[in-house]
């Protein structure tokens, strides 16, 4: 018998992957929304597809946690828009509960144990997200999609954004299928239309400026680019510190995107080096051979990672490696053809904990160690968090 719209009354326990928290009843586990761990809750069940789980909202708080705090967000809230996990929680438990979920996925699925802080990237927890993608209702109106649902919720702000970016198109109806709003680093905005596969430009040049890594970068404002602006350069320096190339040397860069972190191999190997970027995403490569014209040592491959590491990619062996994949993770094949060239360093960057695990274990099987990891703080009011792995060769 399907549980949806029964509620129950649970004590809320640990924090899980995904910016939910466990509870159990009747012997299954409830994935609550909207709680804290050790607080008493009215628990609504929205999802139930059998088996040992189902998902819910915490519609009643009759025990709170001190770590509660009103949401800034209007929008926030059972049966809401479903773009942030944590608006009920203080910013500094945010954090913490991140720290958990990264220690617990790699003392699970990496067999690391490794204690975990998550640092907060300067601006606060709100106006921090300078790329946005809106849905939009039968009716033409903007807003955001509710938890695992298509169900469009309208909304004329958003409290994580830039102040107003939503608000440039919530004052009107639109006949396109989403939005993509972004306001680049020099402040200028561009809004697109997406309609099927294409996207008609509706204001801006497109082209979005942004600073990070000691340059300036003009991309396209529908390429990838980190949303926080704080990020692009803080992951920049990081990685830049722990790859530490040597003029001359070889460095990879896959899943290289527009060559945010080729930029910073590049400067470090110097002109009698070289520098490989993988990237599948013709559109990105164009953006970094135009960004980086002038860096001769920088050779380009458009091709999924995956493929190119085992058909297309040079004899020689790299010294170092920048790993920066998508929120599935490297995968094996990946991470197996990397450390089968035993590179003196690889920096992985990752977005999910989860893969960034499971892509640790397999290190390890194949002869590295994690030898240091950051975590940032990155998407705010979320239950994401960006990690930076550092990984060396065992010795022998």
């Amino acid at each position: 018998m399907s549980w949806v719209g029964e509620k129950f009354e649970v004590e809320v326990g640990s924090v899980a992957h995904g910016g939910h928290f466990v509870a159990r009843h009747e012997g299954r586990v409830l994935f609550v929304r909207h709680a804290l761990p050790g607080e008493r809750v009215i628990a609504s069940v929205y999802e139930d597809n059998g088996g040992s789980f189902c998902r819910a909202d915490a519609v009643e708080v009759l025990q709170p946690s001190p770590d509660r705090v009103e949401p800034p967000c209007p929008f926030s809230g059972p049966g809401m828009c479903g773009g942030c996990d944590f608006q009920h929680v203080s910013w500094d438990a945010q954090r913490e509960l991140k720290a958990q979920v990264v220690r617990e996925q790699l003392a699970r699925l990496g067999k690391i144990e490794r204690d975990v802080v998550v640092e907060a990237l300067p601006g606060g927890p709100l106006e921090w997200r300078t790329r946005i993608r809106m849905a939009v209702d039968s009716e033409g109106r903007p807003g955001f999609r509710g938890t695992r649902s298509h169900e469009v919720i309208p909304v004329d702000h958003c409290v994580i954004s830039r102040p107003g970016m939503v608000e440039a198109v919530a004052d009107r109806t639109w006949r396109a299928q989403e939005l993509t709003i972004v306001q680049d680093g020099d402040g200028n905005r561009h809004v697109g239309e997406v309609r099927g596969r294409h996207t008609v430009r509706r204001a801006g040049s497109g082209t979005a400026v942004e600073t990070a890594a000691h340059r300036k970068w003009r991309i396209s404002a529908d390429g990838f680019w980190q949303v926080h602006p704080a990020a692009a350069d803080t992951f920049a320096t990081v990685v830049g510190e722990w790859i530490a190339a040597e003029p001359g040397q070889r460095a990879w860069d896959l899943y290289g995107g527009a060559g945010l972190f080729a930029s910073v191999l590049a400067r470090q190997v110097g002109e009698t080096g070289s520098v490989l970027v993988v990237e599948s995403f013709a559109g990105a490569v164009e953006d970094g051979r135009r960004n980086l014209r002038r860096m001769s040592q920088v050779e380009w491959v458009v091709d999924k990672v995956e493929r190119a590491v085992t058909r297309k990619l040079p004899v020689e062996d790299p010294h170092v490696v920048v790993l920066d994949p998508p929120r599935k993770g490297a995968g094996k094949v990946v991470v197996a053809e990397v450390a089968r060239r035993r590179p003196e360093r690889v920096v992985y960057v990752a977005c999910d904990p989860a893969a960034l695990a499971r892509d640790l274990a397999e290190f390890t099987v194949q002869g590295y160690r994690l030898e240091d990891l950051r975590a940032f703080d990155a998407f705010p009011m979320t239950h994401h968090v960006e990690c930076i792995a550092l990984l060396v060769p065992e010795t022998r």
